[in-house]
């Protein structure tokens, strides 16, 4: 069995409302104490890999977690939201988005991903690491990219993803079993 921590970045510099998935954007001014806050969740933890998304709001929270040198990787990355991102939600002028409310597993956002399109790629990160001998895995992730972790899982099921809150900093953990060799 494999256990995954994964941790949320903290609080961004962008207003409520505003799309910002694949966007690099900054962390809020409360950085230095929502980190600390994330380190204790894991203080005395022994991971024996540690990744997270090459956005700097996740490799800036891993590395003030006490983890510089955690390996990016372009699959664990925020939904991308097209055209869509910067854009206040309640100012999207795009008929596209209606369609998107209602089959969001399968059209993409703004032109971007599909929610099946980053849970595609998420899963293909998760099953490379399961071909790993890792026992006890860190993520510092997105909380979309938590969401595909945990419907791969089994945990729960796409319909449900979204009624989850997944405060940033927060710490959510998994099982998942370890892929036999051949």
């Amino acid at each position: 069995m494999m256990k995954i921590t994964l941790i949320r970045h903290t609080s961004v510099a962008v207003d409520a409302g505003v799309v910002y998935g694949f966007t690099d954007v900054e962390t809020a001014s409360s950085f230095p104490e929502e980190a600390a806050s994330a380190a204790q969740r894991i203080a005395g933890e022994v991971f024996d890999g540690v990744f997270c998304s090459p956005l700097s709001r996740c490799r800036r929270l891993a590395a003030a977690c006490g983890f510089p040198d955690a390996v990016p990787d372009a699959r664990l990355k925020e939904l991308n939201f097209g055209k869509w991102e910067m854009q206040r939600w309640d100012s999207i002028d795009d008929p596209l988005l209606e369609k998107w409310y209602m089959d969001w597993m399968n059209i993409p956002a703004g032109g971007g991903e599909s929610f099946r399109d980053q849970l595609e790629r998420v899963s293909d990160f998760l099953e490379e690491l399961k071909r790993g001998a890792y026992r006890h895995v860190c993520l510092f992730v997105h909380s979309g990219v938590i969401r595909c972790v945990l419907v791969y899982a089994g945990v729960c099921a796409p319909d449900e993803i979204f009624t989850m809150d997944i405060p940033f900093g927060s710490r959510t953990d998994i099982t998942l079993p370890s892929q036999v060799k051949s």
